[in-house]
Order: C-alpha cells, then sequence, then structure tokens
C-alpha cells in the first residue's frame, strides 16, 4: 500500500484506529501496523493473502454443522464474516479487547449471527479453560499486540492448551511472522506439543507463515486425494487451494513432518 502514516508517538497502543484506502477498511491498534480489512463492496470476502490462507484446514476438514469454530483473535472479522457465510458451523471468536469488537460492530459490519459468539478473555485463559477442551473441529490463532511482530502467547503450554480445545481429530491453524525471531520458537513448540504432525506454507510477500497443526489423524490421506480435495475447495470457496496443495507437496521434508502417503 501507498499510503504516508503519522508518526508512531501519536498513537496510544490501547487505541483501536481504522483507515481507508482504494475501497478497503483497515483496522489498527494504535499503530501504523494492520490487523484487519474488510473491502466494502465485498466485506465477505478475505482480503488479505495471509487471511486466505488461514483457511487451509479446508483442505483437510469438511466444515458440518455439528462443528464448532474457534477464533483466538477478531481483528477486523474477516475470519468470522468469512465462515458464517461459508460454513454451517457454530463459530466461537476469543477477542481480549472489548473495544475491537466495538470498532467491528460499528465500522466493520460484524455479523449478528445465531451461530456467532463472541467472548471477552485473554486467550491463555480461554484454551485452559476445561470447559472449552474436545470442542472445536478448528482453532485459528491470530493475536497480535499493537507491535504486531511476534505472537502473543508462544509458549509449550499455551499450544497444548490449544491442543486440548480441540476434538479427537481438530485442526489448529496459526498465523506466524517468518522472518520474526519469534517464528523459530513458535514453530518448535507446536512441533513438540503436536508430535510433528505439522505442516508449513510458504511464506507470503507480507512476511506471514501460515502453520498447520493436526490433533489426530488429518494427514492420512493420498497425493491424488490432497489434489482432488483442492479443486474442490477452489470451485467452492474461490481460494487459492490448488496453488496450497501445490506448494505443501514441494516442500515437503523432514522439517515440514509431511507426511500424505505417495499412494
Amino acid at each position: 500500500m501507498d499510503q504516508e502514516w503519522e508518526d508512531d508517538s501519536l498513537y496510544d497502543e490501547d487505541d483501536v484506529t481504522m483507515s481507508e484506502s482504494d475501497g478497503i477498511r483497515y483496522l489498527h491498534f494504535g499503530t501504523e501496523w494492520i490487523q484487519g480489512a474488510m473491502r466494502m463492496s465485498k466485506p465477505h470476502d478475505l482480503v488479505l493473502a495471509y487471511t486466505q490462507q488461514m483457511m487451509t484446514w479446508l483442505l483437510f476438514h469438511e466444515p458440518h454443522e455439528s462443528d464448532r469454530i474457534a477464533m483466538l483473535g477478531l481483528g477486523a472479522g474477516s475470519l468470522l464474516r468469512y465462515c458464517l457465510r461459508q460454513t454451517p458451523s457454530y463459530c466461537v471468536t476469543v477477542e481480549i479487547n472489548p473495544q475491537v469488537t466495538a470498532m467491528c460492530r460499528a465500522f466493520f459490519r460484524l455479523p449478528d449471527h445465531v451461530r456467532s459468539e463472541i467472548v471477552h478473555e485473554d486467550a491463555a485463559d480461554w484454551v485452559e479453560n476445561t470447559e472449552n477442551h474436545n470442542q472445536h473441529a478448528v482453532l485459528m490463532v491470530d493475536i497480535y499486540d499493537a507491535a504486531a511482530q511476534g505472537p502473543v502467547c508462544s509458549s509449550v503450554e499455551f499450544y497444548e492448551g490449544c491442543k486440548q480445545c480441540l476434538d479427537q481429530d481438530g485442526i489448529m491453524v496459526v498465523n506466524l511472522f517468518g522472518s520474526h525471531p519469534s517464528f523459530e520458537l513458535n514453530l518448535r513448540n507446536i512441533r513438540q506439543v503436536f508430535n510433528g504432525q505439522v505442516l508449513v506454507l510458504p511464506e507470503i510477500d507480507e512476511g506471514n507463515t501460515i502453520v498447520v497443526a493436526f490433533k489426530g489423524r488429518g494427514l492420512e490421506t493420498t497425493t491424488q486425494q490432497l489434489l482432488n480435495r483442492a479443486e474442490s475447495v477452489q470451485s467452492r470457496y474461490k481460494l487459492e487451494a490448488r496453488r496450497w496443495a501445490k506448494a505443501l507437496l514441494a516442500t515437503r521434508s523432514v522439517d515440514t513432518a509431511f507426511t500424505i502417503s505417495e499412494i
């Protein structure tokens, strides 16, 4: 984006602000860092490339009415709007800052939906609550502060809690910054907690790297089944699923613990 920003010292990190450019409205936490985006003419679209990749779990799981999808971090509500529009599942969003929710309701068309629940709580506390354990088919983790560098939560204990919140074959998707010093720590902790059942998408231009972790048997599929599923996802959800699948296959290695069979 070609956009000139005010000096950071003018912002209070507790502020929740927004900006607009070329028909897209952006959410900020008192700094120039973008925390979410919405195309005004198509509010249910996923504008940012990394939010599209957060839906990589669709390659391995078809959402059902009985599913619960959890999101840690509301941002501009992009993933919530998309999941409510594109899936039949119940959605739980955990957001620590009520100001973010208020901003989304006022300016980012946050849905008031029977299948949507927003919980104002620290994500680290939420994942430790046993009432949330073994409940969710998918958990999408995107929790950053105003500096928007390393994730707010990154410990083994936090990812253990995330795993506990998944159902038997649940999938966790995490947004990380590949070039940030926190990346290797987070990836190492995720691999440890999920016993190496982890996939890493290539870093995108904005620096985001999406990590997908499997609690159960989600990786027990064949190459052809993955490619077939990618075709279906791309057609139905209008996402770059074929590219994701090919990237995962091309980067398959011990490091990514990609265990899809060649059969």
